[in-house]
């Protein structure tokens, strides 16, 4: 059977990218764009409209994420069982897309809402307009922070994952074993 994994950690990889990326991209540059335009409720739609079109592809990231990292895990098992450090990292990794899946699923709902009271206009795609009804309103500042718990997540999810990398350099396998011989 083969060592290499190089399919499964593509997945893994390009599927966080995308999601990392895109959130941030997202963020800073849908919502920051539609906050430059000039009449109020259109901020909002085109906002609404440009998370629409992002999400399946969002949803195809996040699946292919899943199922690479389900692929190391399962390639991995004997290592993340057995080395110092590489079971807490898979734990912490598999806690936190959780809930970055439980954010990003949170964020289109909050952001259907949104768009359901899109005619009222806003400041921005997050930024209340001062005559925006309290379901909006709050609506509003919920996806504030969400926009940018997404891409701290994933972005931790990355570091984790490079983390991982480091664990498997040939001197922290070695340790590993030395420390498993002692036991």
């Amino acid at each position: 059977m083969s060592e290499k994994n190089t399919l499964i950690r593509s997945m893994h990889d390009v599927g966080l990218a995308a999601w990392f990326g895109g959130s941030l991209m997202g963020a800073v540059g849908l919502n920051g764009a539609t906050a430059q335009a000039s009449d109020p409720t259109e901020r909002l739609q085109l906002s609404s409209t440009g998370w629409a079109r992002w999400a399946p592809v969002n949803a195809a990231a996040i699946g292919v994420h899943a199922v690479g990292g389900l692929g190391l895990i399962i390639a991995n098992r004997g290592r993340v069982a057995g080395q110092p450090g590489a079971r807490a990292n898979t734990l912490v990794k598999a806690a936190l897309t959780v809930a970055a899946v439980g954010l990003t699923a949170y964020s289109g709902k909050v952001g259907r809402d949104v768009n359901e009271n899109s005619q009222q206009g806003g400041e921005g795609a997050t930024e209340p307009h001062e005559a925006a009804s309290p379901e909006l309103a709050t609506a509003q500042q919920r996806l504030q922070t969400i926009q940018w718990a997404i891409p701290a997540v994933t972005g931790v999810l990355v570091i984790l994952g490079a983390q991982q990398g480091e664990q498997q350099r040939p001197q922290s396998l070695l340790r590993a074993q030395a420390t498993r011989l002692r036991s």
